[in-house]
């Protein structure tokens, strides 16, 4: 039985870990044996030292056989996924998964709930009345038998080991390494049982990783590492420097997407991420010979209504109402509604995504501890894009709050974190900054 301090040690001198060192570790975060202490040293030991992409891919493994593996009998495609690391107003799941379903694909999407700035996709769809995000077994596969795309919590038998690594790292200042952060990712959808996976690395001011090179540092563990596991998969790095779409918080994000997969609006920035993730998954699964045809399934999926009828179809098999405007008008709203006036004429130029979601969790639509409840009305709507022209007084967006204080407090911190110059001086970020796809 191999001691925790000497793997610990090893890793503290800049080993490499071997196999049998990482499967005890493994094994110690399930079982208990390893202490909080000891596992925390370990961590901080691989945050300082790194992993080489063989024990990255250790860990993966066996932290995705630390629980049960998800097996799909007898549904009618490919069983394949998204991630995000993150972002405000990222709605993209929302959409996504009835797109990829529409064309064929099975999405067994197990996401999670927001913390601290960003958005959680349980949350959204918690907005919904009556929908489950921790349906019976049975529950969910029938809905993916009949919908084709489900989006639920891991529940506790999902890769435990990265539950309790998690929530020592998140105390423990070693959020932030990159094996880590590509185990903890990796090891939650292999354990989902897919086929093949698309993963979106948001980069700029709203996102985990603010700088291009750190974003794509991540990237590249993130593909090499499931390929080494034995799971195709590809990374689109986007723009985080603003929110995606219109609207950020739970509800009335809930809400955009709806009138996104319905046709009422599309934000071509979110369009643009929904549809390059979408076709990317597509190739991967099988199901479009190359992006170009793959993209046009994926607009064909969206115009026909054939995607808004799989997310109907999928709230309806979770408990949620069918009728999707009927879904949309049983949406909570906020007492209070208030305009973001702009302070001058000029051009919106920039803004610190990263305040605007914590303005939006302070009006109570995030968390900053895992137990917080979220308030699924607040947030914001008519979110202007960068490189919008303004007169004096002229809305850069709509806050959505419970209380007339908590609304002033909102502007107050909205208004700080957005920029207006007399004119543009740059152009905003593409939406899409890069593609990482396994070196051939």
């Amino acid at each position: 039985m191999l001691l925790p301090a000497e793997v610990i040690r090893a890793k503290r001198d800049r080993h490499a870990l071997s196999p049998a060192q990482i499967e005890a570790f493994v094994r110690g975060l399930t079982d208990g044996s390893w202490s909080e202490g000891q596992i925390a040293a370990l961590a901080m030991a691989i945050l300082l030292n790194g992993m080489n992409d063989a024990e990255c891919v250790a860990l993966t493994r066996g932290m995705t056989h630390s629980g049960e593996v998800l097996q799909w009998p007898d549904v009618p495609g490919p069983v394949l996924d998204k991630h995000s690391t993150g972002g405000v107003g990222d709605k993209v799941s929302l959409m996504l998964a009835p797109i990829v379903a529409a064309c064929g694909g099975v999405v067994p999407m197990i996401s999670g709930r927001g913390l601290g700035h960003t958005g959680g996709t349980l949350d959204k769809l918690e907005s919904l009345a009556g929908y489950r995000v921790e349906p019976p077994r049975e529950t969910l596969l029938a809905v993916l038998r009949d919908a084709g795309c489900a989006i639920v919590g891991a529940g506790p038998t999902l890769a435990p080991a990265d539950k309790r690594l998690y929530a020592i790292r998140d105390v423990t200042a070693t959020v932030e390494s990159l094996p880590l952060i590509t185990a903890s990712i990796l090891s939650k959808k292999l354990a989902a049982g897919l086929e093949a996976l698309v993963l979106d690395v948001k980069v700029g001011s709203g996102a985990f990783m603010p700088s291009l090179d750190g974003a794509r540092a991540l990237a590249t563990s993130l593909v090499e590492v499931a390929a080494g596991a034995g799971l195709p998969a590809e990374v689109l790095i986007t723009d985080m420097s603003q929110v995606l779409g219109r609207s950020a918080g739970n509800a009335l994000e809930v809400r955009e997407a709806i009138d996104f997969l319905t046709g009422v609006e599309r934000e071509p920035r979110l369009l643009e991420v929904t549809l390059a993730l979408a076709a990317r998954l597509l190739r991967l699964g099988g199901l479009a010979a190359d992006l170009p045809e793959a993209r046009a399934r994926a607009l064909r999926a969206l115009d026909s209504g054939a995607a808004a009828e799989r997310f109907a179809r999928m709230v309806a098999g979770l408990g949620g109402a069918g009728d999707l405007r009927q879904a949309a008008r049983g949406l909570p709203a906020a007492p209070v509604l208030c305009d973001l006036p702009a302070p001058r004429d000029g051009v919106l130029v920039a803004t610190d995504v990263r305040a605007i979601g914590l303005a939006i969790a302070a009006l109570g639509g995030g968390r900053r501890r895992a137990e917080d409840r979220v308030d699924p009305r607040v947030g914001l709507t008519q979110v202007l894009p960068l490189g919008s022209k303004l007169r004096k007084g002229e809305p850069l967006a709509r806050v959505h709050a419970a209380s007339q204080a908590d609304a002033e407090a909102a502007l107050a911190a909205l208004l700080v974190a957005m920029r207006i110059e007399e004119e543009n001086t740059q152009e905003p970020a593409p939406v899409i900054c890069a593609e990482i796809t396994r070196a051939p």
